[in-house]
């Protein structure tokens, strides 16, 4: 799911039913927790075969603010427990306090909200290297996930290679580039070779990387097409052509800007 026209009730209850997909990516900011509350009561799948994410929006940073989003969101869900939960943003926006300071503070409260159970795990977004080192210096426990814009255009190497070295999970968004790799000449030819759609080629790039890879669609029709990536497989020397495409450019918020 996203914000701005980003959720389907019907395409939440046909992923469940019908695509067999078990991991529901939502946030505070998209505005669709309490949405997704009916859709899944009315797949009919049980809690504990699904994998729900939510993110912590900068207006609720800060010791005190974490805790009590994070039960809102709960309520909201319907869930009694997060499988993991994100601080979605490095910029805190709060008056008076460095960016830094304020997540140092509310990361002391995500990972209390991890040991008692309210968070199966907790992680970050569009967090940076040197966000994540701060947090290191500043902080216990080490983000289990990292989620960050990941797309043949934006594929921050660097930044994956330092998860992996601290065995924080990378998960990558917007594996189409919100669209624009759909059109992109070299896609559209790997497409015709390998007999699939360029969001399928797209997809199972990302997923060939070892990249956990969450793509969005509110088109029933869309998210079947995403899940049918398990059975082929891209030669080296094609993923190699993918992998030279990086330009740098965002599609989503460019948080190299953020200190």
């Amino acid at each position: 799911t996203s914000h701005q026209g980003g959720y389907s009730h019907d395409a939440v209850v046909h992923a469940l039913q019908k695509c067999g997909i078990r991991h529901i990516d939502t946030a505070k900011r998209y505005g669709c927790e309490s949405l997704l509350q009916k859709a899944i009561k009315e797949s009919g799948v049980k809690r504990e075969e699904l994998w729900i994410t939510t993110k912590l929006w900068h207006s609720d940073y800060g010791y005190e603010n974490t805790k009590k989003a994070c039960l809102e969101s709960c309520e909201r869900l319907g869930v009694e427990y997060l499988d993991l939960y994100l601080i979605h943003w490095p910029d805190a926006q709060v008056p008076g306090k460095s960016n830094r300071e304020v997540r140092a503070e509310t990361w002391t409260a995500m990972e209390e909200l991890y040991e008692k159970g309210l968070c199966r795990s907790i992680g970050v977004s569009n967090f940076l290297i040197s966000h994540l080192e701060q947090l290191k210096e500043d902080c216990m426990i080490t983000p289990h996930v990292n989620q960050v814009e990941y797309h043949p255009f934006q594929r921050p190497q660097e930044l994956v290679d330092y998860c992996r070295s601290r065995d924080i999970v990378f998960e990558g968004y917007s594996p189409l580039a919100k669209g624009e790799a759909l059109t992109h000449p070299s896609i559209i030819q790997l497409a015709k070779k390998y007999g699939r759609t360029p969001a399928q080629i797209c997809i199972r790039w990302s997923i060939q990387n070892g990249i956990v890879t969450i793509p969005k669609s509110t088109k029933t029709e869309r998210i079947q097409e995403n899940c049918k990536v398990f059975d082929f497989t891209i030669a080296e020397d094609d993923v190699e052509i993918l992998n030279g495409m990086h330009d740098g450019r965002h599609v989503s918020w460019d948080p190299s800007l953020i200190v």
